[in-house]
C-alpha cells in the first residue's frame, strides 16, 4: 500500500460506499491521496491553480474457509509495472514486494483501464497460528 501512495497515480474520486457495497468483500477501505501525493518526481502541487478531484488506494481484503487471507490494493498505476527489486543493502527502499513474494502463498498484478491491482494470498491459519487453549507461556 505504501508504494501504491507513494508511487502510483490515484484512482478516480472515491465513491462514497454504503453498506450494501461493502457486503462483496469481508472488508475494504479506501484510502485518500492528497493530489500530488505520488512522490516519484518529488514535485510540490502549485500554491495556485485548479484543485485535482479527490482520489485514492483501494484497499480490500478477504478470508477465505481454507484459511486463506487475499488483500488486493489498486491505484491508478504508475510509470513501470509492479517488480520485485533486489535492492542494495544500504538502500532505502525496493524491498516490498519480494517480501511479499516470500510470505504469500501466490500472487500477482492485474491490469484494467484505469487501474492497477497488486495481490496476494496469506496463509492465515497455519499450524503455529492455531489456538491451543493452553497457557500463553506454552504457547
Amino acid at each position: 500500500m505504501s508504494n501504491a501512495c507513494r508511487y502510483a497515480r490515484p484512482l478516480g474520486p472515491l465513491p462514497v460506499l454504503g453498506r450494501s457495497a461493502r457486503a462483496e468483500v469481508l472488508g475494504q477501505v479506501l484510502v485518500g491521496v492528497p493530489s500530488g501525493a505520488n512522490a516519484a518526481q518529488g514535485a510540490r502541487e502549485p500554491a495556485e491553480g485548479p484543485a485535482e478531484p479527490a482520489g485514492g488506494v483501494l484497499v480490500r481484503w478477504q478470508m477465505h474457509a481454507d484459511g486463506v487471507l487475499t488483500l488486493e490494493v489498486t491505484d491508478g498505476g504508475a510509470a513501470t509495472r509492479p517488480l520485485p527489486a533486489s535492492p542494495s543493502l544500504t538502500s532505502r527502499g525496493g524491498r516490498g514486494l519480494s517480501i511479499v513474494d516470500q510470505l504469500a502463498s501466490d500472487w500477482g498484478v492485474r491490469d484494467a483501464p484505469g487501474e492497477v491491482t497488486v495481490w496476494a494470498a496469506l496463509p492465515a491459519r497455519a499450524r503455529h497460528a492455531r489456538r491451543t487453549g493452553g497457557d500463553a507461556r506454552s504457547a
